[in-house]
């Protein structure tokens, strides 16, 4: 379930930076960047910090 929580809010962070970058400013690229990084970072160090935040939310132990 929190993986597909991660995705999702992943993927919805990256979709809203991209349009934001084409229609307001092209500075949110750096949010996009941002996501890509972290993703990026999780999947080498294993540590994600969306995950932590959404198990404290949502009381999940593991």
């Amino acid at each position: 379930m929190i993986n597909r929580l991660i995705r999702a809010i992943a993927g919805t962070l990256i979709l809203l930076s991209v349009l934001l970058a084409m229609y307001v400013s092209h500075n949110w690229l750096w949010f996009t960047l941002f996501v890509g990084a972290n993703l990026l970072q999780s999947s080498i160090t294993k540590w994600c910090l969306m995950e932590d935040i959404l198990r404290k939310v949502f009381k999940i132990k593991e």
